[in-house]
């Protein structure tokens, strides 16, 4: 009788990363949809949403790659299944659920959410599971070739950056950011869809997908003497041009934006890596982080029915002259205290089985 191969332990860092990014997306969603800010007058906003997003994806691709799985057509057909019930199951539950809770006439909130790509904020988890009826019948194909390679899954890397890229050619495609061209039924489609944020954020998931296929590898080089430095170098100067000098124009405008997410979130990355001794379950931050790390999805799909309606505090912002440190711990400060409230809720639902199951992907 074969033994079934053993699970690798659980990277302590990495849960506690995906709650560090957690903690930014309800932050966020306070920033924007509690205080009322505009972006463009915000000091943190733009900074934070380069690399907010594109994170989340890069570590959900990471974790989608196990070596020790078994690909079968059964295989195949079951995970699909179970991402079907852990991702759409819940998100049409809480959709319709703050639909009602903040709408006057449902019938129209309704209506007004699902013809808008961001779906009143439940895009994420349509997105998410996109992404995986992408990669798991690509990951089963490539299971069948007879010689292991590393071009299969560059070429979908590639491929995706190549569609990224019609985001940003306005003149060319009508999906594009900024774009006047004509809106036609593909328009429509990757809006009521949200296939329009698969299109931004797949090759995010790509990279951490293979960030991990070659661990030992990406391990070396960012334990390389010159990794770091050139990585924070050229991510300033990029970061710089995408927010501040805009040097670039049209098209390539594009370059930097791209740098900047792609480079910020290896930062990240890196730093949580680097300084995973203090992200273990015997430190005090590092047991939280990784909680609400565990607890992502339940967070997610519950925070929206706590955030406040504090417009004051947006027109504040947007009015006068403010700071990155001030206008970041204010959102980050009630974004904790909505997190609590999240947990709280979640934990009282999950004391039935059922919902423990339908509402949270939990057995």
């Amino acid at each position: 009788m074969e033994s079934m191969p053993q699970k690798k332990p659980r990277l302590e860092w990495l849960d506690a990363l995906r709650g560090f990014t957690m903690i930014l997306v309800v932050a966020y969603h306070v920033a924007i949809m509690g205080f009322g800010e505009s972006w463009r007058h915000s000091s943190s906003i733009p900074f934070l949403m380069l690399f907010r997003m594109p994170l989340f994806f890069f570590v959900s691709g990471f974790l989608a790659y196990k070596a020790s799985q078994v690909w079968t057509a059964g295989n195949l057909g079951t995970l699909v299944l179970k991402k079907f019930r852990v991702q759409v199951v819940p998100t049409v539950f809480f959709f319709l659920l703050a639909t009602a809770i903040f709408h006057k006439k449902f019938l129209t909130g309704m209506m007004d959410n699902l013809a808008s790509d961001m779906k009143g904020g439940y895009w994420f988890t349509i997105v998410l599971l996109y992404m995986f009826l992408i990669y798991y019948p690509f990951a089963y194909l490539e299971s069948k070739l007879k010689v292991k390679s590393w071009i299969p899954i560059t070429l979908l890397f590639v491929l995706s950056m190549a569609v990224y890229e019609t985001n940003y050619l306005p003149k060319v495609f009508e999906w594009a950011q900024g774009s006047r061209l004509r809106k036609t039924v593909i328009t429509d489609f990757l809006n009521y869809s949200s296939v329009n944020q698969l299109l931004l954020y797949f090759p995010f998931f790509l990279y951490g997908n293979i960030v991990h296929r070659y661990w030992d590898k990406a391990q070396r080089v960012m334990d390389s003497k010159w990794f770091f430095p050139i990585v924070v170098i050229v991510v300033i100067l990029a970061t710089l041009d995408a927010l501040k000098w805009h040097t670039l124009r049209m098209t390539w405008a594009i370059i930097p934006l791209t740098v900047s997410k792609f480079g910020l979130l290896t930062i990240v990355f890196m730093y949580f890596r680097h300084y995973k001794e203090y992200f273990t379950k015997l430190s005090p931050i590092g047991s939280s982080l990784q909680y609400i790390g565990r607890r992502t999805l339940d967070i997610y799909l519950i925070h929206f029915l706590f955030l406040p309606n504090l417009p004051g505090v947006g027109t504040f912002f947007n009015t006068h002259a403010h700071n990155f440190a001030i206008d970041t711990s204010l959102s980050v400060i009630v974004g904790m205290l909505i997190i609590g409230f999240c947990i709280i809720t979640s934990n009282i639902l999950r004391i039935s089985p059922f919902f423990k199951k339908w509402l949270f992907g939990r057995t």
